[in-house]
C-alpha cells in the first residue's frame, strides 16, 4: 500500500470504522450466523458477499442482527432453500439478494415471501448493469422469463467499484427501514474503504502486460471484472453465466482452439464449482494451468478470502501470478 493511500486509510476511516476492521468474518459468514446481537434492523443476505457487505455495515452500527443464508462454499446459482430458511427470510426486516437470475434456485422462494410482505432487494439491478458479452439470445435459459435485466450479468461484485456503490445502496435501504441514520452512514464510509480496495486492486492487475491479460474460465462470470481493469474474456468452459449449464463438445474444442491460439498460461476457475470440466480442457491443451478463484462464495472465515476485501485481493493476486510469470 502506498504512503498516501496508507495516511488516508488510517487518518480517513480508521476511527470511523472501527467496527467495520474489528469485525470478525466468522461472525458474519456461517450459513446465518449473526453479526450483532443489540436491538437494530434484522436483514438476511442471500450470498456470502452480500452477507459480508452487511454485516460489516451492521457491525460499524453496533445494533442489529444481520446473517447469510448461503453456508461457505455454496453455488448460488443452484443453493436451494429448505424451510426454515423461507421462515427466516420471511421474519426478517430486510433480504438482500443479488437478482439478475443469480439465485435461481432461489427464486420461487424469494418471490413466495415478498408476496407475503417481506421487503427483498435486489442490488445488481441497481448498479449499472452490464450484458453478457456475446449473444445475449444464448443466455436467455440463465435467466427467468420477463425478467426486465434478463440479458445483463448478475455478477456485479467482482469489479470493487460497483461493491462499493452497493455498500451505499445497502445501508441506505437499512436506514430506510429502521429510521437509524447510522446504517446509511455507515454504508458510506464502507463505500471509501472499498474505492481505497479498488485503486489497490487495480493496481494489482496492472502488473500484467496489455497484451496478456487474457482470462479463460469455467463459466462467464469475470465479465466486470474485465471491463473494470482492462481484461479481454476469451472463452468460458461452461457457456452462459450459470454453472447449470454443460458445454457441447463442439464448443470445448472450439475453445480447446481458442486457448491454444491464444497461448494463455492459466485457466480460472470457480472455488464453488466442480472443476471437473476445466481439468479435462487443460489435460487437452497441455501445459496450461488451472487456478482457482473465489467468484460465488468467500472462503472460510480463517482463510486469505475471508472477508471481502480479502477475496477480491486475493483473486487479484492469483491472476496477475498466473498471467504475468
Amino acid at each position: 500500500m502506498g504512503g498516501r493511500t496508507a495516511w488516508l486509510t488510517v487518518a480517513g476511516l480508521t476511527i470511523a470504522m472501527m467496527g467495520l476492521v474489528g469485525c470478525s468474518s466468522a461472525d458474519r459468514q456461517d450459513g446465518g450466523q449473526d453479526a450483532a446481537t443489540s436491538a437494530g434492523v434484522r436483514a438476511i443476505a442471500t450470498t456470502t458477499v452480500w452477507g459480508d457487505i452487511t454485516g460489516q455495515i451492521v457491525e460499524c452500527v453496533g445494533a442489529g442482527q444481520a446473517s447469510t443464508l448461503m453456508p461457505i462454499g455454496a453455488d448460488p446459482h443452484d443453493y436451494a432453500p429448505s424451510s426454515k430458511d423461507v421462515a427466516t427470510m420471511g421474519s426478517a426486516d430486510v433480504v438482500i439478494a443479488n437478482g439478475l437470475g443469480l439465485e435461481e434456485g432461489l427464486e420461487q422462494s424469494l418471490a413466495s415471501v415478498q408476496a407475503d410482505g417481506a421487503n427483498v432487494v435486489e442490488i445488481a439491478p441497481q448498479l449499472n448493469p452490464l450484458p453478457f458479452t456475446g449473444d445475449d439470445d444464448a443466455h436467455a435459459e440463465d435467466h427467468p422469463a420477463g425478467d426486465d435485466h434478463s440479458g445483463d450479468d448478475p455478477h456485479v461484485w467482482l469489479d470493487v467499484a460497483r461493491t462499493a456503490r452497493a455498500a451505499a445502496v445497502i445501508g441506505a435501504e437499512l436506514t430506510s427501514t429502521t429510521g437509524n441514520p447510522d446504517y446509511a452512514e455507515c454504508g458510506t464510509l464502507l463505500e471509501g474503504e472499498l474505492m481505497i480496495l479498488n485503486d489497490e486492486v487495480a493496481a494489482t492487475l496492472a502488473r500484467v502486460p496489455a497484451d496478456e491479460r487474457i482470462l479463460v474460465t469455467d463459466h462467464d462470470a469475470l465479465g466486470y471484472l474485465a471491463a473494470a481493469y482492462g481484461y479481454t474474456v476469451a472463452g468460458t468452459v461452461v457457456p452462459g453465466g450459470s454453472t447449470l449449464a454443460e458445454p457441447s463438445s463442439a464448443e470445448l474444442a472450439e475453445l480447446t482452439a481458442t486457448v491454444q491460439e491464444t497461448g494463455v498460461p492459466a485457466i480460472f476457475a470457480n472455488t464453488a464449482d466442480p472443476q471437473a470440466l476445466v481439468n479435462a480442457l487443460a489435460s487437452e491443451v497441455g501445459d496450461v494451468a488451472v487456478v482457482d478463484l473465489y467468484i460465488g462464495s468467500l472462503g472460510a472465515p480463517d482463510s486469505e478470502a475471508g472477508t471481502y476485501q480479502q477475496m477480491m485481493t486475493t483473486n487479484a493476486q492469483r491472476i496477475s501470478d498466473a498471467l504475468a510469470g
